[in-house]
């Protein structure tokens, strides 16, 4: 069985499980687990919600009223990497593609410290299970490929429900590893 197939019957697994377990409400729990709050001058990549994720919109909160930076994806195209443009709490945001919102092409550009990532499914290796657009895997690739250049390393942190560890994924050589893993009940570093 190839790889791609592999991953697209883990991923409608992932979805139909999650769809049954997971309602959101975990904001409070995900501030709580964070543990860099208190950490000045750092750029915070997030994400908006979509379908049954993880509400991270508090943390993101949270993060901005903590005097970090807070950006959002953006994307530039099908097949590329993503952008991040800065985002604070109330600004108007426009429909992205696959029911995403991001920030108009106006804001600010940012390069992140760290990037919160959806996802399907995690390990407890740190891999990760995504969509599938390998958006993410592109960004990381990228972003990690430059610290070289910077010294500035990329923190991969997935946000997830609990429920949304497995003992395995299917991956292929480009794949990008978590650094961590923030759920409601913990923050673990891979």
């Amino acid at each position: 069985m190839n790889i791609a197939f592999q991953k697209t019957r883990a991923r409608a697994q992932a979805k139909s499980a999650r769809a049954v377990c997971c309602k959101d409400g975990a904001g409070p729990a995900l501030i709580k687990q964070w543990p860099a709050l208190s950490t000045r001058g750092q750029s915070v990549a997030g994400f908006w919600p979509i379908k049954d994720e993880i509400d991270v919109r508090p943390l993101m909160k949270a993060l901005s009223g903590a005097g970090q930076t807070v950006c959002l994806p953006r994307m530039v195209r099908k097949a590329h990497p993503l952008e991040f443009r800065k985002y604070e709490p109330g600004d108007a945001l426009k429909s992205g593609p696959y029911g995403t919102a991001e920030p108009h092409k106006s804001a600010p550009l940012v390069t992140p410290d760290i990037i919160l990532l959806p996802l399907l499914a995690f390990t407890p290796e740190g891999a990760r299970l995504g969509y599938g657009g390998g958006f993410y895997d592109r960004t990381l690739a990228r972003l990690r490929a430059a610290s070289e250049d910077t010294g500035r390393p990329v923190f991969a942190c997935g946000v997830a429900f609990d429920s949304q560890e497995v003992p395995n994924v299917p991956t292929d050589s480009y794949d990008q590893h978590l650094d961590a893993i923030l759920t409601p009940s913990a923050f673990r570093i891979f």
